[in-house]
């Protein structure tokens, strides 16, 4: 499996929609958390954006993902920064065996 760094960036003037979508969202991490899919989630304390933390197969697989997250599907999210990481040091080392 391959580890990805997802970096969303919310769309301006989201905060009420993204409120609203907010526990499908968490309940949709959730479930990719117990899978192991995700590894770490969690917004950016300005709120502008978050980071999660993914495994998948390829960055296909991983967009295929993407596509399902509630606050995908409302429009709140203005832009996705994928990069594919390599943790070597600390507690996410090793993760992509």
């Amino acid at each position: 499996m391959t580890v990805f760094a997802v970096e969303y960036v919310y769309a301006a003037n989201s905060t009420e929609t993204r409120n609203e979508v907010r526990p499908a969202h968490r309940e949709w991490t959730g479930r990719l958390a117990q899978d192991s899919v995700i590894v770490a989630s969690g917004p950016y304390g300005d709120g502008a954006g978050a980071l999660l933390i993914f495994k998948a197969s390829d960055e296909a697989a991983l967009n295929s993902i993407l596509k399902q997250d509630p606050f995908a599907q409302a429009g709140v999210i203005a832009g996705t920064r994928i990069t594919e990481w390599s943790p070597v040091t600390g507690m996410l080392a090793g993760i992509a065996a």
